[in-house]
């Protein structure tokens, strides 16, 4: 177990966290977000044919004006909170795209280098926090710190998910078995007590990325290329609907709140 599990954490400096209670729904949104990152990049590509170009510019602006929304609200709200990291995922899926797609860096270089910038993050978060909690999301610099690190770990698992199923050719569902037992690992060792609770949350927060991704592939792409055919837009407007649903149940029940919080 590291220092980061075992440090204290700070008191809460702000009024409310800035994020939400870490529960099955976290999970289960977190994992169709990232799948709508995957299949909805490529719908706005290739289906709406904006192009990777300005598919890149048109959603990083969109992600800039819901991040604004999201540092300005005062406490978490889920209705602020899950588009921001839908377009995250979004944006993070088409920073690789483009590194890869438009500049030809190779997936391996891409994925080595997302690992260091995420590391670098995190080293420099917790050296200015003392830190890594996402209980203690209160302050701009901490939420900040936690948004570039989320970006990071969606550029990243787009990258690795590529790498292995497409460049290592292991394929879409193989490669979505892999990455949910690798995040059905990381919860029992965390069970066990062999993982701190924040190192467990941020590797598996890492993994849910390409095993979303994997599976979006997988029910999109062709039969041909190892899919179901179902299509991006299909897939694209039947996860971004449950999304949508879950989230309005959120904010209606407020279920993902914590109990400390709640008023």
């Amino acid at each position: 177990m590291s220092q980061l599990d075992t440090a204290p954490t700070p008191p809460l400096s702000g009024a409310f966290n800035k994020v939400p209670e870490v529960t099955a729904f976290f999970w289960i949104i977190k994992i169709m977000a990232t799948t709508v990152g995957e299949t909805g990049a490529d719908f706005l590509i290739f289906n709406m044919k904006l192009g990777l170009p300005m598919t890149s510019v048109l959603m990083s602006i969109v992600l800039i004006a819901i991040l604004v929304a999201q540092f300005r609200a005062d406490r978490y709200r889920a209705w602020i909170y899950w588009p921001t990291v839908t377009m995250i995922s979004v944006v993070g899926t088409l920073i690789t795209d483009s590194l890869v797609d438009t500049y030809g860096v190779p997936l391996e270089v891409t994925t080595a280098v997302f690992a260091v910038l995420l590391t670098a993050t995190f080293a420099i978060w917790y050296a200015r926090e003392k830190t890594l909690s996402i209980h203690a999301i209160d302050t701009p610099s901490r939420e900040g710190f936690y948004w570039l690190a989320i970006l990071f770990t969606f550029a990243l698992g787009t990258a690795a998910g590529d790498l292995m199923a497409e460049r290592i050719g292991l394929g879409y569902l193989p490669s979505t078995a892999v990455f949910a037992a690798g995040i059905l690992l990381i919860f029992a060792l965390w069970r066990s007590g062999h993982l701190g609770a924040v190192t467990a949350f941020w590797i598996a927060y890492i993994l849910t990325r390409p095993l979303g991704a994997s599976f979006g592939d997988f029910l999109s792409q062709p039969v041909a290329n190892g899919g179901l055919g179902l299509g991006t837009t299909v897939t694209s407007i039947a996860f971004l609907a449950i999304i949508l649903g879950l989230v309005g149940y959120l904010g209606l029940s407020k279920v993902d709140l914590e109990q400390s919080r709640r008023a």
